[in-house]
């Protein structure tokens, strides 16, 4: 068995670990990004005992640092005890010292330690799944009824291999929004490192595609990781129904899991969660400063960012796919 078998083993089997612990991101990271890895484990009698994925990120725009994980919901110390925990993190500090980094990042769902300086300005979203009736009365009456108009708007859904209509209407949905599109690349290497684990499904509306979505799958959950729809997606409330045809489907197959992923604070994504019968869940991100003085805030909320954001909204689709690249993988 390949140290890489072992890692994945490890995480199988964790209660702490995630997806985004999984070996498949290290080389979708280092093929697609540049960014240098340091996967880190503790051993015990011959077993590895506690894992922790780190990236070196260097940019000219946002700094150095190391973080768990960059592109990621979740990340840092994933182990069975406290003392192999102890061992990853103090080893990381030195690895963060020694490379001389702004900061060190670890992407915790709770706080692991003591005295570092944490933010809390994200929140994830996860509930269990019972039934198609189950889960539509988990949600708010209006969110309810915005499913039923959807699905009276005679979409459909298609799981698909090829991700020509996946990235055309992912990199329009976040060139509308003002951020960086990733590579086209970056998702093929998604595909390759997870295979059946990792779902394209793009919802058509009158035979034109109308929103997409690239979803993971992780023990008993199913993750909607990178979503997004055309202009008209809104009126048609696709991206509902793109979400509503996933949640059934896994149901069917008897996920018990559907994790919504994280959005900012008292954001719109925050609160159209919650409309789903969703309860946030504070994320804690830790820090340990090396060179930098305060925290980060790479936030697309930070004030410095609202000229970019209005500029990049008004590129050309083409032209945002070719740049965007080259900024998205600095946006860890």
């Amino acid at each position: 068995m390949t140290r890489q078998d072992c890692w994945d083993q490890f995480v199988e089997t964790c209660e702490e670990a995630t997806f985004f612990h999984r070996a498949g991101w290290r080389s979708v990271i280092e093929s697609t990004t540049g960014h240098t890895p340091y996967y880190l484990y503790a051993e015990q009698n011959g077993q590895i005992c506690g894992i922790l994925p780190l990236v070196e990120v260097k940019s000219m725009l946002f700094g150095h640092s190391l973080v768990s994980t960059p592109f990621c919901v979740y990340g840092g110390v994933a182990s069975i005890s406290d003392a192999a925990t102890t061992k990853l993190i103090d080893h990381a500090k030195t690895l963060a010292e020694t490379l001389g980094v702004d900061y060190l990042e670890l992407r915790h769902r709770q706080a692991k330690t003591a005295g570092w300086l944490t933010r809390h300005k994200h929140a994830t979203f996860r509930r269990p799944l019972s039934n198609d009736e189950g889960n539509l009365q988990a949600m708010k009456r209006k969110q309810r009824a915005v499913i039923r108009q959807a699905i009276n708007n005679e979409h459909t859904a298609t799981i698909e291999t090829d991700l020509d209509q996946f990235y055309h209407v992912y990199s329009t949905s976040v060139r509308n929004l003002g951020t960086p599109v990733f590579s086209r690349r970056f998702f093929q290497a998604l595909q390759a490192a997870f295979k059946h684990d990792c779902e394209v499904v793009t919802i058509h509306h009158q035979g034109k595609p109308v929103s997409s979505l690239m979803s993971f799958y992780f023990r008993d959950e199913v993750l909607p990781y990178y979503g997004g729809g055309m202009p008209n997606s809104r009126s048609l409330k696709s991206m509902d129904f793109m979400y509503w045809d996933l949640m059934q489907r896994v149901t069917a197959k008897g996920f018990a899991t559907f994790d919504f992923g994280r959005s900012k604070t008292d954001s719109g994504p925050y609160h159209y969660k919650r409309h789903w019968g969703f309860e946030p869940e504070p994320l804690c991100y830790e820090y340990h400063l090396v060179r930098a003085t305060q925290l980060p805030d790479n936030s697309p909320n930070n004030p410095k960012y609202r000229y970019f954001i209005k500029l990049w909204q008004h590129l050309p689709l083409k032209l945002s796919q070719q740049l965007g690249p080259y900024l998205s993988k600095n946006l860890a």
